[in-house]
């Protein structure tokens, strides 16, 4: 019997894999990803301008630090390896003259003040949110300043030389919304983190589809009545089940070497150097992540992100089987698929809009409901929201569910892939879940 299951296990996975539809799709994720990543090389080439500076406007009460803070801008401006370009200004109007008359994204105020207990006082205004590597730059330009103003003064005793590495704090302020706000975070759950789930909701509709499609054609092509003659159905179920996970896994290594080729080919296109490249690409978010604590965590957050993931393959991968063995046709199938991907649709949209809920005793409750736990925990996790044991415990009460399904789903499957009655495929359903013959 092993034998049987490895072998309907190995032909299932290879059909999906040798197929044209699979080799057109990865050649097109291939595009995709190489052509996102270097974007801006490739609009370069037809003749895009990346060169408009971002003006500084530098108020400096202190009447001091003026070529000290320029100079470190155009340092860090140098090594960063982006096409980071400032234009610094020095007024000496008054910083309310200034702010009124920021415009545009391309305008940033700064106010650097003298502080009796930490040297220096700074501030960041700008009209809008400002982009994160920007951010960051000024931060360390303003930090890096202050130490200096500070050894550039005289009589420091010891106490007060201490204070030097101290982190300077920046007063935030944004225009628009009167609010301060954290541009790290704010980065990260707003493009990076819908950017990584991304994928991973894609292979769930792959996952979905592929054990559908497996199912339906059997029926559809009657091959199913010789198969499950020679093999049980709780074999055959599993060998689908297990060959549609081994799939996605495989297209999700896939999509990660794709991702790796596209940063070797930028760096080939930025003068050829990889490591410098690749750091300089990721370099913000790895600050964002530091700023808020969040690096300490990596070391368990990813794999238990990986496991909970993996069980909700297995559970997407159960439920689509089950459901799709009552099916007759592919147009049947479309059908049961909808509220699948409504499920899974509706995880990833509270996953991006996990941080307007503030806390929400609603959105943590949501965070343990298996099938939306994989896109939503995470994203709360991230938040702050949900620790590592609201994370485990979504990752057993999915393990739970799955248990549920292979439990209770195989009397479904074993009555519904033999079935070819002409019966809307809801009424056959709600038929089997009646104990009703079929």
């Amino acid at each position: 019997m092993r034998k049987k299951w490895m072998y309907l296990t190995k032909m299932s996975l290879l059909k999906k894999i040798k197929s044209k539809w699979f080799v057109a799709v990865n050649l097109l994720f291939l595009f995709l990803i190489v052509f996102l990543l270097n974007i801006d090389t490739i609009v370069s080439f037809f003749g895009g301008d990346f060169s408009e500076k971002t003006k500084i406007i530098l108020v400096d009460k202190t009447k001091q630090v003026e070529p000290i803070f320029e100079s470190f801008v155009s340092s860090l401006e140098n090594t960063s390896g982006e096409s980071i370009r400032y234009q610094i200004q020095i007024s000496s109007k008054t910083e309310a003259f200034e702010k009124k008359k920021l415009k545009g994204e391309k305008e940033i105020l700064v106010v650097l003040d003298k502080d009796p207990e930490n040297y220096l006082a700074a501030k960041i205004i700008s009209t809008e949110k400002i982009n994160s590597l920007d951010y960051q730059i000024l931060v360390q330009a303003i930090n890096q300043t202050k130490g200096e103003y500070a050894l550039s003064l005289s009589g420091i005793d010891p106490l007060e030389l201490s204070k030097i590495p101290s982190p300077i704090q920046i007063q935030r302020e944004v225009l628009s919304n009167k609010q301060s706000i954290d541009e790290g975070m704010d980065m990260i759950m707003g493009s990076v983190f819908p950017t990584i789930i991304l994928p991973f909701f894609m292979l769930i509709i792959f996952l979905v589809q592929m054990i559908g499609a497996d199912i339906c054609e059997e029926k559809s092509t009657k091959s199913m009545e010789v198969i499950i003659s020679n093999v049980s159905p709780k074999v055959h179920f599993a060998s689908k089940v297990v060959a549609a996970n081994l799939f996605v896994i495989l297209q999700g290594l896939l999509l990660l070497v794709y991702v790796i080729v596209a940063f070797l080919l930028r760096s080939v296109l930025s003068d050829g150097n990889a490591i410098g490249s690749l750091t300089s690409s990721l370099g913000g978010v790895w600050e964002s992540l530091k700023a808020v604590g969040f690096i300490d965590k990596l070391w368990y957050f990813i794999p238990t992100v990986l496991l909970l993931m993996l069980v909700s393959f297995v559970a997407y991968s159960l439920l689509a089987g089950i459901l799709a063995s009552i099916t007759t046709s592919m147009e049947d199938f479309q059908q049961i698929q909808t509220p699948i991907m409504l499920l899974c649709l509706g995880g990833y949209y509270l996953a991006i809009m996990a941080s307007i809920f503030n806390g929400s005793i609603f959105i943590r409750i949501l965070s343990y409901i298996p099938f939306i736990s994989s896109l939503l925990s995470p994203a709360l996790f991230v938040l702050g929201e949900i620790n590592l044991f609201d994370m485990i415990l979504s990752i057993l009460i999915t393990i739970f569910v799955n248990y549920l399904l292979i439990h209770f789903g195989m009397r479904i499957y074993k009555a519904g892939i033999l079935n070819y009655s002409n019966e809307k495929v809801w009424t056959k359903f709600a038929k089997v879940i009646k104990n009703k013959d079929v």
